[in-house]
């Protein structure tokens, strides 16, 4: 998940279960089956929905030191309520409720695990926090859950930016009965933030303690900090080594937007650690400068990419940039942006995000990894070597990303036709925090699917047709008490943007003249 966005809020949908209606109850099992003929349309049922959206606003009133959580920035805000009705296709039989979609696919709906409740007296897998000192200063900090499934697959969980392990706890605590799961804190975020000063203060007479509250901000970079800066090279070989030595095996790699970016990076580089990706709303670039090694000459026209120390202009401008980003009404913003569905609880997130910007190398680390030079890859370039080396893809994006939307999906999946790939909705950039049931079971379903080569079927893809020409399901499951419905689209690999297009316009136009008749 990135911090640095300001864009428009997005809303997400609800559906309202209670006011469905079935078409047609006498219908049996053989007329059912006109559904396997995608043409096919039925009587049309209207069913009233809900688009709510949340809204942050009038936060001046409140005081930066009696911020607590991400509840009180809520509760200064105000709710909004839309209402919206939209078309289904509904029918009943012996396999299941079932209807079709705009663009003439079944749609089927299935009942998928909930998380670990509390409440109910199941805490999941429990968590390890642990160090590993990769280098000399230079200490990781990581998660790890299901230790003891010593036969199951490995799994490591790469983050966004300006978050870090604690954004998978509901994958560590949920996969962790199943798998043998690791999260990794990024170099220069989380915790993995420096525990000394790499380019300290002059200690001068008389001067305020107040500047040892700032690291990085002085004139001489320690030896341990020479030639540091934090890349996307760095992250690499970070997450290279630690499956190397902490993990010691091949491992599914799945990564958040950042990190989907380096995950890609990773399997592009060293194919033989890898048995597989899953990219949830991978980003699909990083960087600005030119990197050195693909680019020396065009490199060396920038003085300064990303090292310690910070030259004079960066370090006034990150001292105004940080204030701004580090102020926790932008962090609720920024969540509100990525989060569709706004009932989700974010508060712990919040409060672990905030707690990273007030560690005190928290600024120039910001400042390294803004100004730090792109990959030596791009992600086009990752992906191509990725199909090269047959390395195993799978595509989780939420739908209503502001950031990474779905036309950067569609863009991987036209280059990778083959890789599975779901979108899910409602869901925002963080579709393993927001709806983590799906991800965990769609997760679930990719990774058992190659570990059987095959003989375990992907999630939805019951249907044979469905791997060529998608399909979409309706996932449902229980969370707190209450049920929560998901529709989940899979893209099979004749998948066309145009087509869909062509496909939607035709049934709009189809539709019209069923209205108007």
């Amino acid at each position: 998940m990135e911090l640095l966005s300001f864009c428009h809020h997005m809303p997400y949908c609800h559906i309202d279960r209670s006011k469905w209606s079935l078409v047609d109850k006498s219908l049996n099992l053989n007329r059912s089956k006109l559904f396997l003929d995608r043409k096919t349309r039925l009587g049309h049922v209207g069913v009233n929905s809900k688009l709510d959206s949340f809204e942050l606003s009038n936060l001046e009133h409140l005081s930066f030191s009696k911020i607590q959580s991400f509840d009180q920035l809520q509760q200064s805000g105000k709710s909004r309520i839309l209402s919206k009705s939209y078309n289904c296709y509904v029918v009943d039989g012996r396999e299941g409720i079932r209807n079709l979609s705009e663009r003439g696919e079944v749609i089927t709906k299935v009942l998928i695990p909930g998380l670990p409740e509390e409440s109910n007296g199941d805490h999941g897998s429990p968590i390890t926090s642990c160090f590993w000192e990769w280098k000399p200063k230079l200490t990781v900090h990581y998660e790890k859950s299901g230790s003891n499934n010593v036969n199951s697959p490995p799994i490591l969980f790469l983050p966004g930016f300006g978050v870090g392990s604690f954004h998978y706890e509901k994958q560590l605590k949920d996969l962790g009965r199943d798998f043998r799961v690791w999260a990794i804190d990024f170099l220069g975020q989380g915790l993995s933030l420096p525990s000394e000063d790499p380019a300290p203060l002059a200690k001068e007479e008389g001067a305020s303690e107040e500047k040892d509250l700032v690291w990085g901000f002085g004139n001489e970079t320690e030896p341990w900090a020479d030639q540091l800066v934090y890349s996307v090279d760095l992250w690499r070989d970070q997450v290279h080594h630690f499956v190397q030595q902490v993990i010691g095996e091949p491992v599914y790699v799945v990564g958040n937007s950042l990190g989907g970016f380096v995950a890609l990076y990773l399997a592009a580089c060293y194919p033989e650690l890898v048995k597989g990706v899953t990219l949830l709303n991978a980003t699909p670039f990083w960087g600005f400068l030119p990197n050195p090694i693909s680019s020396p000459k065009l490199a060396r026209i920038f003085p300064w990419a990303g090292t310690f120390p910070l030259p004079t202009n960066v370090k006034k401008l990150t001292e105004l940039v940080w204030q701004k980003i580090s102020d926790p009404r932008s962090i609720a913003d920024v969540l509100e942006q990525v989060y569709a569905d706004h009932s989700t609880k974010v508060d712990k997130v919040f409060s672990r995000i905030l707690e990273v910007t007030q560690h005190p190398a928290a600024a120039a680390s910001f400042a390294s990894i803004m100004f730090a030079p792109k990959g030596q890859l791009s992600f086009r370039e990752a992906l191509s070597r990725c199909k090269e080396n047959n390395v195993p893809i799978c595509l989780m994006y939420g739908k209503e990303d502001p950031w990474v939307m779905p036309v950067w999906g569609h863009q991987v999946k036209r280059q990778l036709p083959e890789a599975p790939y779901y979108e899910i909705s409602p869901a925002g950039h963080c579709p393993h925090d927001e709806v983590p049931e799906v991800v965990n079971y769609l997760l679930r379903g990719w990774i058992r699917n190659l570990d059987s080569q095959g003989s375990v079927t992907l999630p939805l893809l019951e249907d044979p047709e469905s791997i060529e020409y998608g399909t979409s399901g309706n996932l449902e499951f229980v969370r707190e008490g209450s049920r929560k419905l998901v529709m989940v689209r899979f893209f099979g690999s004749r998948f066309s943007f145009w087509n869909q297009i062509s496909t939607y316009l035709r049934l709009h136009v189809t539709g019209l003249g069923i209205n108007s008749s």
